[in-house]
């Protein structure tokens, strides 16, 4: 299957520009505020149900393009659209060409495409934190019920997390892109091992 990634950059321009024409059931009013709306293009690059790797790029993406938001007249719009099918969408509109030539913005996010079509994470620093801060977030969601049971402190989580990277650290795997989520039972061997005291 072509894709803008596995296009030239002229063939890729060509085929971008003017593709909000294009979308079903979409209404784009900034339309009207430009001069000539066929040399721009809308991409989206994540929504309300994205899973980390989506937001990682996103945010790696933002900024990237984030220079070129600037002045009174920018290549790049930062734009936030509904959606029915998953509530929100997050993306940009970006100028393909300016005066008939492709404009730098395009050519970054055209750069970075390639990049991700030849291996998908854009910053792997980026992907690993947003898995350790969404697993630490899951292990207290999956201990709602030892949480009743055990005399827990500030930061128990961490310990968990270390322990279990220690010695279960299957337990800490990504799961559907949201991060580890171990097991009410993997969660209590955790807390019994590092000492933690049941309620009586």
């Amino acid at each position: 299957m072509t894709t803008l990634a596995t296009m030239t950059l002229e063939e890729a321009a060509k085929s971008a520009a003017g593709n909000w024409r294009r979308f079903h059931c979409f209404a784009w009013f900034r339309q009207k505020e430009i001069v000539k709306p066929d040399d721009w293009a809308i991409f989206y690059t994540h929504h309300r149900d994205s899973g980390l790797l989506d937001q990682s790029n996103a945010a790696i993406i933002r900024k990237a393009l984030e220079p070129f938001t600037k002045g009174d007249d920018p290549d790049v719009v930062f734009e936030t659209h509904s959606s029915w099918l998953v509530g929100w969408m997050e993306g940009f509109s970006i100028r393909v060409f300016r005066r008939g030539r492709i404009t730098k913005a395009f050519r970054v996010w055209h750069e970075l495409q390639e990049r991700m079509d030849a291996y998908p994470i854009l910053s792997e620093s980026d992907y690993s934190e947003r898995e350790f801060n969404a697993t630490l977030e899951n292990i207290p969601l999956m201990a709602w019920r030892l949480a009743k049971q055990f005399t827990l402190p500030e930061g128990w989580e961490s310990e968990v997390y270390d322990w279990l990277s220690q010695h279960n650290d299957s337990a800490l795997e990504n799961t559907d892109d949201q991060g580890g989520c171990p097991s009410e039972a993997e969660i209590e061997e955790a807390l019994i091992a590092l000492g933690y005291a049941r309620f009586d």
